[in-house]
């Protein structure tokens, strides 16, 4: 068949399409992509869409089986051992390890603090590193510790588990824990609970505002309750050192009294 142009022009018009950058042939005969079609063609009729199934958990809810879980634990190496079998929470999928506590059980004083860091997740305990050590030093500064025999504290998180770098826990894994930190708190049962942080406070006293609300004693699980800034917080604010010290003249004064 003819095409009615001269080769000088059609080899113009091919070198043309290879500057635009159509190298390769893909059909036998050239197809006028501008050409309108005499009729538009149909569209087939969509069917109308299913509904998804909405999947339906099987067995009892995460948190009835935590409550259990926590339950049947008799003592705080059950609890551990409970908590390291729980599998419906999917932060720890993406943990190291599991941080469950730090210093002496039975202490008068219990420290909750917010969920793991990735130092803690590393060493398995809560509250390390320069948080850490700013904690020893302001509970060190009214004659307690972790490792003092006679004046001990007991310090765990409100999770047992780092949260990945992608998310932060949500309400709903703690939600799905509180039950083991109940637990813990019944069988480590101390005198005063010292809560550091928001998560902590939300977790046991229902509200959050950590900055409003510490040095204001509450009760948590039936036990005096004392929310205090977090180390980390005083860390990077080093101006609200004196409400710490406050709050922490405060504690003393508690377990005097």
């Amino acid at each position: 068949m003819e095409s009615g142009l001269d080769f000088y022009t059609a080899k113009a018009l091919l070198d043309w399409h290879v500057d635009l950058g159509a190298d390769e042939a893909i059909g036998d005969l050239p197809i006028n992509r501008y050409e309108v079609p005499k009729e538009a063609p149909k569209m087939p009729k969509a069917k109308p869409a299913e509904a998804a199934p909405v999947a339906q958990f099987k067995g009892p809810e995460p948190v009835e089986v935590a409550r259990q879980m926590a339950r049947d634990a008799q003592d705080l190496e059950g609890l551990r051992a409970a908590m390291a079998a729980f599998t419906h929470c999917q932060l720890k999928n993406g943990a190291r390890n599991l941080v469950f506590a730090d210093g002496t059980a039975g202490a008068r004083v219990m420290v909750i603090g917010d969920a793991p860091t990735r130092e803690e997740d590393q060493q398995g305990k809560p509250l390390v590193g320069p948080a850490g050590q700013m904690l020893d030093a302001m509970f060190g500064a009214i004659n307690l510790g972790r490792d003092i025999a006679d004046a001990p504290i007991y310090v765990t998180s409100v999770l047992p588990w780092r949260a990945s770098q992608t998310r932060d826990p949500s309400p709903d894994d703690v939600t799905m824990m509180l039950p083991f930190l109940e637990r813990h708190i019944a069988l480590a049962n101390p005198d005063v609970l010292v809560l550091m942080g928001n998560q902590a406070c939300e977790a046991l006293l229902g509200v959050k505002g950590i900055t409003k609300l510490r040095g204001t004693w509450g009760e948590a699980l039936g036990k005096p309750a004392l929310p205090m800034l977090h180390p980390a917080y005083l860390l990077r604010t080093p101006q609200a050192k004196r409400e710490a010290w406050a709050d922490l003249l405060s504690l003393q004064a508690k377990l005097r009294g």
